[in-house]
């Protein structure tokens, strides 16, 4: 372990039922922490564990993570297939500079509506 380095940070996921105008419009995944290696089974987990409803919102809360590899995007490609399999939207909201930086040169920033909150995004899915 390099002493010059942060300590990891655990990754917890935050799973809540959002709901609009009375009726359930989607879920927010809130993720903190590292989003590497060592901590994506945790979001898959959570992942696997939802089950949307054709037209409701899948929101990935980037805003509390403070790191992210390969790993983040591959569960942001799980969670895009996930929400595809439901007929659901998905969007990612609180992207860093880090997140953001990484998303260009994946191409990422070109298969998610990025959104600065959740409620940002719920708000503009109600218009929609």
């Amino acid at each position: 372990m390099n002493p010059d380095l942060p300590p990891a940070r655990e990754l917890t996921v935050d799973v809540r039922t959002v709901t609009v105008r009375g009726r359930d419009a989607g879920v927010v995944l809130a993720v903190a922490g590292d989003l590497d290696f060592d901590n994506s089974p945790r979001l898959r987990t959570a992942l696997n564990g939802l089950s949307p409803a054709p037209g409701d919102l899948l929101v990935m809360d980037l805003s509390e993570v403070t790191f992210f590899d390969s790993s983040g995007v591959t569960m942001l490609v799980i969670a895009r297939k996930v929400a595809q399999a439901a007929s659901a939207e998905i969007v990612v909201t609180g992207i860093t500079p880090m997140v953001a930086k990484i998303f260009r040169i994946t191409g990422l920033d070109e298969v998610f509506r990025t959104y600065a909150d959740p409620e940002a995004a719920f708000a503009e899915s109600v218009h929609n």
